[in-house]
């Protein structure tokens, strides 16, 4: 396993990591679960990512009692939280970035987890109902009072992130470290433009999620959509019309074509490809059974392969490469 700095931090991650969005205590029951963490983290994976909103709170939970049982060293893995979405209910301030739901939303995962601290917490959506300075203050608390060690954003421009740098700057207080975007071959201008400057001032560390298009970068999906697959999970439908189309689905198969020649999975190299992005701290991976798993940690091995032709090869057939910024 390779391991990478979170950004300019101290903290280091493994290249993957392991989630358990849309999948524990859906997919995966108590006995799959354990199973798969405990060969992520023989294999070297030291960060599991979570929610509060996952499974409303049971996946964190389940996620909990495993690491319990397991008795690893606390310093060998690193557990992560966000906070917005709630558990889903719908009064006022279950949800949002507000003092009291950060706070609440906080101590909420810890008894979860049966933890101490979290490793990493993030806000996973930006509260334009909220002071930035409200929130920023929230989370610089949370660090002092030894709840958690890093926090950070998921799903934030970059305007929104150089914001929360200028509130903790001018206040002496803990700025964010890390953001959680969606990165893949179809999903780019965030990660390789947007954030392009912000990685070379305050130094951001990315966790990013979704590297297989929600599966579509599997080629499960080129001749329809499979029982028990993830977009076919009911409620998934806005999942589904973002990840399937048929412009994607022919990309797919010449990616495929290509993957084939290389003697690696199409999923192997979607993953690689993510790993390639320097600017990538982790790459989270997502599986319901140790055959996906195993495939996809493998891809960790295959990056060589990709080769600056390759990767020329690449851009071709996804035409998407985005228009860098001139500073």
């Amino acid at each position: 396993m390779e391991y990478r700095r979170l950004g300019k931090s101290g903290l280091q991650v493994s290249a993957l990591s392991f989630g358990s969005w849309l999948t524990f205590h859906k997919k995966v029951d108590a006995v799959g679960a354990d199973k798969l963490m405990t060969f992520a983290y023989d294999q070297g994976v030291n960060f599991f990512d979570n929610a509060e909103i996952y499974a409303r709170g049971k996946s964190e939970t389940l996620m909990g009692k495993i690491l319990k049982k397991k008795k690893w060293d606390r310093s060998s893995y690193l557990v992560s939280s966000k906070v917005f979405f709630g558990l889903g209910d719908p009064k006022p301030n279950q949800s949002g970035l507000s003092r009291k739901h950060i706070v609440e939303g906080c101590n909420g995962a810890l008894k979860r987890f049966q933890l101490d601290y979290l490793d990493l917490f993030y806000c996973h959506r930006p509260d334009k109902n909220v002071p930035i300075e409200e929130t920023v203050w929230a989370m610089h608390n949370l660090v002092e009072q030894g709840k958690i060690l890093y926090w950070g954003t998921s799903e934030w421009s970059a305007v929104e992130i150089m914001e929360a740098h200028r509130v903790a700057s001018a206040n002496g207080l803990i700025g964010p470290v890390m953001e959680q975007p969606q990165y893949n071959m179809f999903e780019r201008v965030r990660v390789e433009r947007d954030y392009s400057d912000i990685y070379r001032t305050v130094g951001l560390g990315t966790t990013i999620w979704s590297p297989l298009a929600s599966g579509v970068l599997t080629g499960k999906y080129n001749s329809g959509i499979p029982k028990n697959s993830r977009l076919s999970i009911e409620g998934l439908d806005w999942l589904k019309d973002n990840s399937i189309t048929k412009n994607r689905l022919l990309k797919v198969k010449k990616l495929s074509y290509l993957a084939d020649k290389l003697g690696i999975s199409i999923a192997q190299l979607a993953i690689a490809w993510c790993l390639k992005n320097q600017n990538v701290s982790t790459v989270i991976l997502g599986a319901s059974k140790i055959s996906q798993l195993k495939e996809n940690i493998r891809a960790i091995d295959v990056c060589d392969l990709l080769t600056e032709k390759v990767m020329a090869n690449i851009d071709k057939i996804l035409d998407n490469k985005p228009v860098m910024p001139s500073f």
